[in-house]
């Protein structure tokens, strides 16, 4: 890892002393059991009982300890936990009061609307630290990864909050496949024989990468151009002249040199990128996606203000060894709606085992758009595979609100 962006990572919730101080948080009467119980069952949607600790209990009265318990009996991981804890904190010391509903705006969460400044998530409350934990796992957001406002821009290039039918591919035959296809947009997958040496397996990794980028222009459509805007297409012919956007997982160099139209990371590629990358991708104009899979790594992406944040997995899948239990449509939905509602919004994507079934769901979330992989590389027909999920979410569209 680079000395650069590692030390950076390491800065997990310290706060900022520019930052102003929250206010104390507001106290509640002592809270029983039937009292969390029924906050329990309130929120019952967004449990995952494989995860939840049943013996969690509010070390105090206050918002902050309750709502912690309240998220780790409902199976949310300790570090999402502890950003929901101060979401709660947040907004019961703005309104003096607790509320038992879910929170959901963004200013609760620490995220903050873009502007010419860096974006910095707000550290909680220094005045009450994780009850269970002396400092904050991996994944916990952070505010050293924001650009220098003199400096940096502090946004990636912008994509449409509609990204359609988004394919994750192995290989650049797939994308050429499936661009020719009518698929709006694609992601190259590539991972190279790690038997080869190193100078070969980047040898290959750029080679692939120039081969998707060619295939994806030959559909008729630029590969990278900072004004390309997806076609309208017809909601009767949601395969009819598309202008394929080509994403490159991990691979960024590769896809800068190649002239790609974004690339995509996941938290272990953040994790291992040298200090100056993320600057280099913004200058280059690159869109950025970047994967999640709870309120952690989503306020970590968020600060990024990337191009827009992947969200998952939402059903099993059996394509990777994944870290965290699959979050379900409801997760999906408060994730969904708390990135919606900051300005601007930052486009979702809804990924993992996701099929033509799961759509309506998908939909009902409000997330922008969805990815799949074995939906269309296991299928028979994928070019009729892919018309399916297309029209069938053209007819579900409304409900997205994108």
């Amino acid at each position: 890892m680079a000395p650069g962006l590692s030390a950076a990572l390491q800065l997990r919730y310290k706060p900022d002393p520019a930052l102003p101080q929250l206010k104390p948080c507001f106290q509640m009467q002592a809270v029983p059991v039937t009292r969390l119980n029924a906050l329990v069952q309130r929120h019952a949607a967004l449990a995952l009982p494989e995860q939840a600790d049943a013996t969690a209990q509010p070390r105090s009265a206050s918002a902050y300890d309750l709502a912690w318990a309240l998220a780790r009996r409902l199976g949310f991981i300790e570090a999402d936990a502890q950003v929901l804890a101060a979401a709660w904190q947040r907004r019961s010391a703005r309104e003096g009061r607790w509320r038992d509903d879910w929170p959901q705006d963004p200013d609760d969460f620490g995220l903050v609307a873009a502007s010419a400044s860096a974006q910095r998530p707000k550290p909680p409350d220094p005045q009450h630290p994780p009850p269970h934990a002396s400092a904050a796992p991996p994944g916990t957001p952070h505010a050293k990864l924001d650009p220098d406002p003199q400096t940096e821009p502090t946004s990636f290039a912008p994509c449409p909050l509609a990204l359609g039918l988004y394919a994750v591919l192995p290989d650049a035959a797939w994308v050429q496949r499936l661009a020719a296809a009518g698929v709006p947009t694609l992601q190259l997958r590539y991972k190279p024989d790690p038997a080869l040496p190193a100078a070969e397996r980047a040898a290959a990794v750029a080679a692939e990468v120039r081969a998707a980028v060619a295939a994806v222009g030959a559909a008729g459509a630029p590969a990278h151009a900072a004004t390309s805007r997806p076609a309208q297409r017809s909601k009767l012919h949601p395969a009819a002249s598309p202008q394929p956007r080509l994403f490159i997982n991990d691979h960024w160099q590769a896809a800068i040199e190649a002239g790609a139209y974004g690339v995509h990371l996941g938290q272990e590629d953040l994790d291992a990128l040298p200090a100056a990358a993320l600057q280099q991708m913004r200058a280059a104009g690159l869109r950025l996606g970047l994967s999640t899979h709870g309120y952690a790594e989503l306020l970590r992406a968020a600060a990024l203000r990337p191009s827009y944040i992947a969200l998952g997995a939402v059903f099993p899948t059996t394509l990777k060894a994944m870290s965290t239990a699959p979050q379900g449509c409801a997760r999906l939905r408060a994730y969904a709606q708390l990135l919606a509602r900051l300005r601007p919004a930052i486009p979702t994507v809804a990924i993992g085992g996701i099929d033509l079934e799961h759509l309506g769901a998908i939909a009902a979330s409000g997330v922008g758009s969805f990815a799949v992989v074995r939906a269309l590389t296991a299928s028979p027909d994928p070019a009729t595979a892919a018309q399916a999920l297309q029209r069938r979410w053209a007819e579900l569209r409304p409900l997205t609100g994108a």
